[in-house]
C-alpha cells in the first residue's frame, strides 16, 4: 500500500486574525448605536426652543425682475402669526433668499401685531366686514358653532384663537394674501378698547404738537 498519497494536514498559520464580518471582539460592550452599555456616550440632544408666536406662511412667490445685467431673482413671502389668545398680525418680506424674506416678514408682522377683544367664549362680540383690493370678508359670531371659515381666513383666526365664528368670502378672488389682508381689517375693526384708546391718545398727542 502505498503512502505518499496520504492528504497532509493544513498546517498554515492564518494570513489575517482579523474577526468576521458581524462579530466583535469579547469585552467590547454592546455594537454602538444599540443604545446598550457600551464604550460609546450616548448623544445628547438639545430641545428647540419654542417660537414666540405661532406662524403661517400665507404666500411664497418668486419674483424675476429684468436688470441690465441680466434677470434679478428675488422671493415675496407673507407670514401670519399669532398668540391663539386675541392677537393677530400681519407682515410681508422681500430677499434674495427665502430666510432673509421670512425674517423680513416676520419683523414687519411684529410691528402691525394688535389685540382683538374677545368674549368669554372666544368669539367676537358683533358682526364685522372689510374689503381689501377685489377680496370682500365677512365675520360673524355664530353661537356655539364652531370655526366654520375656508382659505387663509381660518388660518387668521385660528392663530389670533378666535372661536364660534362664521367667515365668508363674497368674492371670487383666489389671491390669498388679499383675503388675508381682508381678514386682517376686519379683524382691526374689533380691537379691544385698550389699544384704541392708547392709538386715540397718540393721535390727540401729534396733533397738539403741532
Amino acid at each position: 500500500m502505498d503512502t505518499n498519497n496520504k492528504p497532509k494536514p493544513n498546517t498554515a498559520t492564518p494570513t489575517s486574525t482579523r474577526p468576521r464580518y458581524g462579530t466583535r471582539p469579547a469585552g467590547t460592550g454592546a455594537r454602538p448605536g444599540t443604545g446598550g452599555t457600551g464604550d460609546r456616550k450616548p448623544r445628547a440632544f438639545f430641545e428647540r426652543p419654542k417660537p414666540e408666536f405661532d406662524q403661517k406662511m400665507v404666500s411664497i412667490r418668486r419674483v424675476t425682475r429684468v436688470v441690465s445685467g441680466g434677470r434679478r431673482m428675488t422671493f415675496a413671502v407673507a407670514l401670519a402669526i399669532g398668540d391663539k389668545k386675541g392677537s393677530i398680525g400681519l407682515g410681508t418680506g422681500k430677499g434674495a433668499d427665502t430666510a432673509v424674506a421670512i425674517a423680513k416678514a416676520l419683523r414687519a408682522a411684529k410691528k402691525s401685531m394688535f389685540k382683538i377683544a374677545l368674549t368669554k367664549e372666544m368669539s367676537i362680540a358683533h358682526e364685522t366686514a372689510a374689503k381689501f383690493g377685489s377680496s370682500k370678508v365677512a365675520i360673524m359670531p355664530n353661537k356655539g358653532k364652531g370655526l366654520v371659515a375656508g382659505s387663509t381666513v381660518r388660518d387668521m383666526l385660528v392663530l389670533a384663537g378666535v372661536k364660534n365664528v362664521t367667515a365668508k368670502l363674497h368674492s371670487g378672488s383666489k389671491n390669498k394674501l388679499n383675503n388675508a389682508r381682508a381678514a386682517y381689517d376686519a379683524l382691526a375693526s374689533v380691537k379691544a378698547r385698550k389699544v384704541v384708546a392708547k392709538k386715540e391718545a397718540e393721535v390727540v398727542e401729534a396733533v397738539e404738537a403741532k
